[in-house]
C-alpha cells in the first residue's frame, strides 16, 4: 500500500479535507511531526516506509537522509522554497522534488508584503497600541508619509515581486526600482519597474521589499554593508526567507536609527519566541509566516501538492518538478522524459 506522510505541516489539508480524502483514494495518509532539527539517518528511519512526503519548511532533507532511505519517491514542498531539500542528493538517488508554482500564492504573498509596508508607513500597530493604552493624545506624534511619488525597491522580480511592483507603481503611483539579474529591462517595464543595480536600489528606495529565494548567493544578502547604503529611515519588508537578512546587522541598524521599520513575515531561525531581540523594538513588525494564508492561496497550494502526488502515482511528470534532471538519471517512480 502506498503511504503519504504530511510532515511538520499544520496547514496542508486542514481547511480543505476534501483534498485529503482525494489522496486517501490512492494511499494511506498520516500526519507526522518531528523535531525541526532532525535530519540525516535519524530522519530517514523516522520516515521509513513512506513513499510520498508533503514537506513543510522543516526538517532538512540532507544527503545522509537520501542515502539511508530507499522508500521515498517524491518530496512535495507545500510552498515555493525548496531550500530545506538537498536537490543534488535527491536527484542522485532518483527522488522527485516538487514545489508549489509561484502563481498559486502570488496574490496572497504580494498583498501581505504591501500590507506590511503600509502598516509601517502609517505606523498602524503603534497607533492601535496607543489607543488601547489610553494614549489617544499621541495621535499628533504618529505621522507617516504618502507613498505616491516615493521610491520602492523590489529585490527579485519573479512571480511575487512582479505583483508587488505592479501594485506600488499602478496603485500608488510610486517610482519602482528593481534588482534582478535574471530579467531584462523590457520585462521589468512590463510590471511598472525600472531595472537598476542593487547598489542604486539600496541608495534610492524609501521602501525595500525582498522577493528572492534562499540560496548560497542570497544568504545574508542584506548585511552591514547593504544597510549602510540605505536611506535613513528606510522601511524593509521581507516575505521571502528570514535568512536573506543578517539579523545581528539589522539589530545594529535599528539601534542606530538607520532603519525606520523592519516588517517581516519571515525571520532567521524561525519560529521565534517572544523573547527574540527583534521584538524589543517598537519599529519592528513580525507576523508568523502567514504570506500564503488566504483561502485562495492555501487552496491553491494544497491542490498543487495533491496534483503532484497523483501525477506520480499515474506515471506522469509531476506539476512543479524542480529537479528536472532526475528524469535523465531515472527515478524511483520509474518516470522518464518519455
Amino acid at each position: 500500500m502506498r503511504r503519504i506522510a504530511i510532515v511538520n505541516s499544520r496547514t496542508f489539508g486542514v481547511r480543505f479535507p476534501d483534498l485529503i480524502d482525494r489522496l486517501k483514494e490512492y494511499a494511506e495518509v498520516e500526519k507526522i511531526f518531528v523535531d525541526r532539527g532532525l535530519r540525516g539517518k535519524a530522519l530517514a528511519e523516522k520516515l521509513r516506509g513512506i513513499h510520498f512526503i508533503v514537506a513543510s519548511v522543516t526538517p532538512y532533507y540532507d544527503r545522509e537522509f537520501f542515502e539511508n532511505n530507499s522508500d521515498v519517491v517524491l518530496i512535495a514542498r507545500h510552498g515555493i522554497g525548496v531550500d530545506n531539500v538537498d536537490l543534488e542528493a535527491a536527484t542522485e538517488h532518483g527522488v522527485l522534488v516538487t514545489r508549489v508554482p509561484g502563481y498559486r500564492e502570488r496574490d496572497a504573498v504580494a498583498e501581505l508584503a504591501v500590507a506590511l509596508a503600509l502598516s509601517a508607513v502609517r505606523m498602524v500597530c503603534n497607533a492601535s497600541k496607543a489607543v488601547r493604552e489610553g494614549r489617544w493624545g499621541d495621535r499628533s506624534r504618529i505621522v507617516g508619509f504618502n507613498i505616491r511619488g516615493k521610491t520602492v525597491g523590489i529585490i527579485g522580480l519573479g512571480n511575487i515581486g512582479s505583483r508587488v511592483a505592479e501594485i506600488f507603481s499602478r496603485g500608488f503611483n510610486a517610482k519602482v526600482l528593481t534588482y534582478d539579474p535574471y530579467i531584462s529591462p523590457e520585462k521589468a517595464r512590463e510590471h511598472g519597474a525600472e531595472l537598476v543595480s542593487l547598489e542604486e536600489l539600496l541608495r534610492e528606495s524609501h521602501i525595500i521589499s525582498l522577493h528572492v529565494p534562499l540560496t548560497p548567493e542570497t544568504y545574508h544578502m542584506i548585511g552591514d554593508k547593504e544597510l549602510q547604503l540605505m536611506r535613513d529611515g528606510v522601511i524593509i519588508v521581507n516575505t521571502a526567507r528570514g535568512e536573506l537578512v543578517d539579523t545581528n546587522a539589522l539589530i545594529k541598524a535599528l539601534k542606530a536609527g538607520k532603519v525606520g521599520y523592519a516588517v517581516f513575515d519571515v525571520v532567521e531561525g524561525e519560529p521565534i519566541g517572544a523573547d527574540h531581540p527583534l521584538l524589543k523594538f517598537e519599529n519592528v513588525i513580525v507576523t508568523p509566516h502567514i504570506g500564503a494564508n488566504t483561502i485562495e492561496g492555501l487552496r491553491g497550494m494544497d491542490e498543487s501538492v495533491v496534483e503532484a502526488i497523483l501525477d506520480v502515482i499515474n506515471g506522469k511528470t509531476p506539476v512543479g518538478l524542480v529537479n528536472t534532471e532526475v528524469l535523465d538519471k531515472g527515478t524511483r517512480a520509474g518516470l522518464s522524459k518519455n
